[in-house]
């Protein structure tokens, strides 16, 4: 696909130069003299193909690139007087109304096609009703999901039980911001403080934190009513986990790997933690366990390369009880996964994240990597290059691919639905 470029000379002049300076960071910022951009449109519907010509367009010039362009050279020094930020305030020098796509490397480019869009499609402010466990149903269209499990606006503590729900896409209509309904999935019997799901099959594969005496798990749960469950893991030779976190099936081997960390007892409904923070194998078909990674401060987010010769692990360990300890692992971790035994070896940072903590990551056919964070998605390619980001302006912990081109985003009280050019990498299990 042939990449956009900056255009040679600014449609819309201003005084001084097309570059503006924020403190001492250069920042592109072409969208500010285009008139969709003027009128709010890149909120629902970013301009990225420089023949592409806005709705509100008027006159018939070619439109220029729309969103934010990060020059990184001119990141590299800020000065005694630079606007330095905390770990939890996003990167957006112009202020720019989310969401939108930050671009880092003009190779993401190529990840938005000619004609991206991201856009608000559920809400509600009370509720952190969209926080993890996404799943697309390719048979109806639907994407499942589970509510924030033990913290703010979860609704979920000790004593009560976190909510698993479900958006129809096909209720998605034109191209604005809406509001489609989400529904309760009445699961039975119930799944204690679901946290993490990926498709399994026919199937979904749900990670449970466990609640009080109940114990985590991974659990199979049909996507059809009457939506009945059936665990197939609740401990490790005798012994309870923590409190599970995510998981992904491997391409080649069809085996589950998930993660096991320490968040049900610092969100106060799980008792105190008795084994390591630690990455775990199991064979559905022999029920054979074993653990394949430790020696992380959080183990999180979970995927694989297309091949299943790599594997990522995202580790939240600045996401402390009551907010951030910044000095702590805000990291996605690289592994090589052996091909006899399958344990994780040779250890690398990927990437560090600038805002918040990877959660969930996903990949994409050609390898890149995406990581919910605290400012939307950040997107890397396989040497740590951050390539750019599906800019929310808020927390996302999770996302999913729901076929070619589309991605659904999980940001605790809304859902965002991104439309560009990259593919999900599929596990197909026979």
């Amino acid at each position: 696909m042939r990449k956009p470029k900056l255009p040679s000379s600014n449609p819309y002049p201003q005084p001084d130069s097309s570059i503006i300076k924020y403190g001492a960071v250069f920042l592109y910022s072409w969208f500010i003299w285009n008139p969709c951009c003027a009128v709010g449109v890149v909120s629902s519907r970013a301009c990225f193909n420089s023949s592409h010509k806005c709705p509100s367009a008027s006159n018939s010039v070619n439109e220029p690139l729309c969103g934010q362009l990060i020059d990184v050279p001119g990141l590299a020094v800020l000065g005694a007087n630079g606007s330095f930020r905390d770990v939890i305030t996003p990167l957006n020098p112009t202020n720019l109304t989310p969401p939108f796509f930050q671009v880092w490397d003009s190779s993401f480019l190529d990840i938005l096609g000619s004609n991206p869009s991201v856009r608000l499609i559920s809400e509600r402010d009370d509720f952190a009703f969209a926080h993890e466990a996404p799943i697309w149903s390719p048979a109806t269209n639907e994407v499942f999901f589970a509510s924030n499990d033990g913290g703010p606006l979860g609704m979920s503590d000790l004593n009560h039980n976190n909510q698993v729900s479900m958006i129809n896409l096909n209720d998605v209509n034109g191209t604005g911001p809406q509001n489609i309904t989400f529904t309760k999935v009445p699961i039975t019997p119930e799944i204690q403080m679901v946290n993490g799901g990926t498709p399994f099959g026919d199937n979904l594969l749900f990670i449970t934190s466990g609640r009080g005496s109940f114990p985590p798990g991974l659990s199979l749960v049909n996507p059809n009513p009457p939506f009945n469950s059936t665990t197939i893991l609740d401990n490790i030779h005798g012994r309870q986990f923590n409190s599970l976190n995510d998981a992904k099936i491997h391409p080649k081997s069809g085996a589950i790997f998930f993660t096991d960390v320490i968040y049900g007892f610092i969100n106060d409904f799980r008792p105190p933690p008795l084994l390591p923070n630690q990455v775990y194998r199991f064979d559905p078909k022999t029920s054979q366990i074993r653990v394949v990674a430790d020696g992380f401060d959080k183990c999180n987010g979970i995927a694989f390369s297309p091949d299943g010769s790599v594997a990522y692990i995202a580790d939240t360990g600045a996401s402390v009880k009551g907010g951030f300890n910044s000095t702590e692992a805000a990291t996605l971790y690289a592994f090589d996964v052996d091909e006899k035994t399958q344990v994780f070896t040779n250890r690398r940072v990927l990437a560090w994240v600038d805002t918040g903590v990877p959660d969930g990551v996903q990949v994409d056919s050609n390898g890149n990597v995406y990581a919910s964070c605290g400012d939307g998605v950040q997107v890397f390619n396989t040497s740590g290059v951050l390539l750019g980001k599906i800019f929310l302006g808020t927390t996302s912990s999770n996302h999913i691919f729901a076929g070619p081109g589309r991605m659904v985003v999980l940001a605790e009280t809304k859902i965002f639905l991104v439309e560009f050019a990259a593919d999900p990498s599929l596990v197909e299990l026979a």
